[in-house]
């Protein structure tokens, strides 16, 4: 019996990783990808000597690759490397303090307690609750569809909802924090993960405060010649499985007929399959690719995720207080996200996040300079000016790195390259360039996300960041185990 087609649209992570999955099960996969190279959010470009990752900077979870390569049977090391980062992240306040989140736990306790007088206890109680929730809770919601009945009729179901806690689900992050910490700069900074997934702490629910977690506790890694190294191994991987890639081929539609999927279109042509996987936007794939208006219409009910505005700067310096990750606060951090989730507009004293791969690895910056990923958080696209917007957000980026560097960094920029969310969308197809999908910022967010198949045309299946189980790298990586499993569940084949 000839074995089973299966179309992937995009060659995101989440898109390789589904592939990697089913062509180990026996199924012949075919992806077919808009752009000239896989990654999705996950690419990479050189300019004038530096090197600079695109997207997607923080690496963590890396099981989550390490699986694929076991269930391929391929020797990881031979495809990919990373190392531990000791500090996860360091902080920067206007009012002069800075904090280094050390990922040991000890460690980051005492650093809170010497920087902004925080109870050690506090932070210890925190981190053992993060990883609570996230053992008991978030394996559940994050490794299985929360849309089949038999997650909900297994053991785990019910020792996550015992550990459900009313204030999880009803109380905002921010209140929550407020309630565990003393330091003001200690609230600000556990609310600071709300964004992983674009969302606002003070909406969101304080069930987000499983995801420090991933970081705090189970550690941060950079992995060996940028994140770019992730896409380049999966893909490997994929084609070592012999799973084929047809890139510069977006898919114009969805062949569906009495509601089971039969293929795509590409250039006009109908490709058939038995099986067919989107890797992309769910709102995209369901107004361009399934003419299905109406649910279009409805997915875009729910509050699109935060953006992103990113300057790629050559920097001709070495700044030594700096790590991989760096974080200058805004002093009112509930008026920065009232702008960018009500107003749709820029915060005037954004919060900066800088990423600098040439402090782990300083061949990806010429000899004595740094490679800077300079991003704000900023709303979707409504149709802003972004030019403008652009050149407002640098100006009042540099005169913040200014204040709390204590130098004009305007000379010391040697090259340049920005990314804002009009590219984003129209690099990614992400709509509005949101960079999650929908936001988390509603109690029931993890419900009404998109489920990674859909009941009204079978043989069509979703993975990535904006359905289930979420955004971001490792979550891309869970939504591609999980949509394998619902196909070999649903044909019959052992799950990997």
């Amino acid at each position: 019996m000839h074995s089973k087609k299966v179309i992937i649209i995009g060659s995101g992570v989440g898109g390789m990783a589904t592939a990697v999955r089913l062509a180990v099960q026996g199924f012949e996969v075919v992806v077919y990808e808009k752009n000239s190279v896989p990654g999705g959010k996950l690419t990479a470009f050189k300019q004038d000597g530096f090197s600079f990752d695109a997207g997607p900077s923080l690496f963590t979870q890396p099981q989550n690759v390490e699986e694929l390569f076991a269930l391929a049977g391929e020797p990881i090391e031979k495809y990919f490397s990373y190392k531990p980062v000791l500090i996860a992240c360091k902080y920067f306040y206007e009012n002069g303090k800075v904090i280094n989140a050390y990922t040991n736990q000890e460690h980051f306790a005492a650093e809170l307690q010497e920087q902004v007088n925080e109870n050690p206890l506090n932070v210890i109680r925190y981190l053992k609750q993060s990883k609570k929730i996230f053992d008991n809770i978030g394996t559940m919601f994050l490794n299985h569809s929360l849309h089949k009945s038999k997650t909900w009729l297994h053991k785990r179901a019910l020792t996550a909802l015992k550990t459900v806690r009313y204030n999880y689900l009803f109380q905002s992050m921010h209140k929550h924090n407020s309630s565990q910490f003393l330091a003001v700069e200690t609230i600000q900074l556990f609310n600071r993960f709300a964004t992983y997934n674009g969302s606002n702490p003070y909406k969101a629910p304080a069930m987000l405060s499983l995801i420090p977690h991933l970081e705090q506790n189970q550690g941060t890694f950079y992995p060996i010649g940028g994140m770019i190294s992730i896409t380049n191994a999966l893909y490997k991987l994929a084609l070592n499985k012999g799973v084929t890639f047809n890139f510069n081929a977006p898919v114009e539609s969805i062949i569906e007929q009495q509601g089971i999927a039969k293929g795509v279109v590409v250039a006009g042509n109908n490709i058939f399959s038995d099986i067919v996987v989107s890797n992309s936007d769910v709102y995209f794939v369901y107004k361009n690719l399934l003419n299905n208006h109406p649910k279009a219409t409805k997915i875009l009910k729910q509050e699109r995720s935060s953006s992103a505005l990113i300057f790629y700067w050559g920097i001709s310096k070495q700044f030594p207080q700096l790590q991989l990750h760096n974080i200058f606060f805004t002093a009112n951090y509930q008026q920065e996200f009232d702008t960018i989730f009500n107003s749709k507009k820029l915060y005037h004293d954004p919060t900066v996040y800088i990423n600098i791969t040439s402090k782990e690895e300083p061949t990806q910056a010429p000899e004595g300079k740094e490679n800077w990923f300079v991003m704000v958080n900023v709303p979707a696209n409504t149709g802003q000016d972004w030019q403008a917007l652009k050149e407002k957000a640098k100006e009042n980026i540099i005169s913040k790195l200014g204040r709390l560097l204590g130098e004009d960094i305007t000379p010391l920029i040697a090259t340049e390259h920005t990314l804002d969310p009009v590219m984003i969308e129209e690099q990614t197809g992400s709509y509005m360039g949101s960079l999650y999908g929908t936001s988390s910022n509603s109690k029931m967010a993890a419900f009404v996300r998109h489920a990674n198949f859909t009941s009204s045309i079978s043989g069509l299946y979703f993975c990535g960041g904006s359905v289930h189980p979420g955004g971001g790298i490792p979550l891309c990586l869970k939504s591609a185990k999980i949509v394998s499993d619902l196909i070999a569940s649903d044909n019959h084949q052992k799950t990997t």
